[in-house]
C-alpha cells in the first residue's frame, strides 16, 4: 500500500501533525505540501491535513478537494484553536459547524482526526483589528493554544493514522 500525507500549513501545526502521521505510517509514502501535490495516481490512501481559517477550511484546500481528489481514499485531519473540552454550547456548536465544513469537502473520508493547534500572534492581532467582539474575544484566548498541539495530541494523530491503514 502507498500513502501520501499532503497538508496546508501557516504556522507550522498541520505540518507537525503531518510529520507525525507520515511517521507512523508503514511502507511506502511521500510527505508533501498541498502545494507540491500534481497527482493523486499512484497512492492507495491519502491522508489530507489543514487548519481551520475564517470559520472553515482554507480557500486552497477547498479548491484542491475540488480538482485533485474525487474518487480517492482519503483521510483528513484538521487542526484549530478551539476548545475542544469545553462545557460552554456557543463554543461547542461553533467547533463542530466548522468541523462539518471540513469534514463536507470530503464526504466519502476513511478517517477524520482534529486537535488544537496554537493561534499564532500574527493571526491574534489581526482578529483583534477587526474590531468584531466575537473576534476578539478569540484572539484573547490565544494563551489557551500554547504549546498546541501537544505530545498527546500528537500520539493521538499517531494512532489514528493507524487506525486509518488498519481499514
Amino acid at each position: 500500500m502507498k500513502f501520501l500525507v499532503t497538508y496546508f500549513s501557516v504556522t507550522g501545526n498541520t505540518r507537525k501533525v503531518a510529520e507525525t502521521i507520515f511517521h507512523a505510517l508503514p511502507g511506502e509514502k511521500e510527505l508533501k505540501a498541498l502545494g507540491e501535490v500534481i497527482s493523486l495516481e499512484g497512492y492507495d490512501r491519502v491522508f489530507i491535513g489543514f487548519p481551520v481559517m475564517q470559520f472553515g477550511p482554507p480557500r486552497e484546500v477547498r479548491k484542491f478537494a475540488q480538482s485533485l481528489a474525487g474518487g480517492k481514499r482519503v483521510a483528513l485531519f484538521v487542526t484549530h484553536a478551539m476548545a475542544t473540552g469545553t462545557d460552554d454550547p456557543v463554543q461547542r456548536k461553533m467547533l463542530e459547524t466548522e468541523l462539518g465544513k471540513c469534514r463536507d469537502l470530503f464526504p466519502d473520508a476513511v478517517g477524520f482526526f482534529h486537535c488544537k493547534g496554537e493561534l499564532s500572534v500574527k493571526t491574534a492581532g489581526e482578529l483583534t483589528e477587526t474590531g468584531i467582539p466575537m473576534l476578539m474575544e478569540f484572539a484573547g484566548m490565544r494563551p489557551l493554544t500554547l504549546g498546541h498541539p501537544t505530545t498527546d495530541e500528537l500520539y493521538q494523530a499517531r494512532i489514528f493514522a493507524l487506525s486509518v491503514v488498519q481499514s
